[in-house]
């Protein structure tokens, strides 16, 4: 294992924090890493699984149309005691209206 601090729990062998740095936000960094690591893909999961079309760089075979009319809204995600949690928030309008993407 590469030196540095023992990896946080649950962490597997190739986790571990190598901080030799004297810059405030890597304290705070690596004192909040390890449970942002840990939640963040749960949350982008749930919230790829609840959104059901394909948008952006999110394709889904299931759903492979974008649904403006039920979809033009922010996934919101918070952890509560048993996961990921999802609300919505509206999305603003400014000077952009949505389109979809032609490559």
């Amino acid at each position: 294992m590469p030196r540095g601090r023992p990896p946080a729990e649950g962490g597997g062998e190739k986790a571990y924090i190598d901080d030799r740095g004297t810059i405030s936000t890597r304290t705070c960094s690596a004192r909040s890493s390890s449970a942002t690591c840990s939640t963040a893909p749960r949350r982008l999961v749930v919230s790829a699984i609840d959104r059901k079309e394909s948008r952006g760089s999110q394709f889904r075979t299931d759903y492979p149309d974008r649904n403006d009319d039920e979809w033009i809204k922010h996934i919101n995600t918070s952890m509560n005691g048993d996961g990921p949690k999802i609300s919505y928030s509206p999305v603003t309008m400014t000077q952009w209206e949505p389109e979809a993407r032609v490559y």
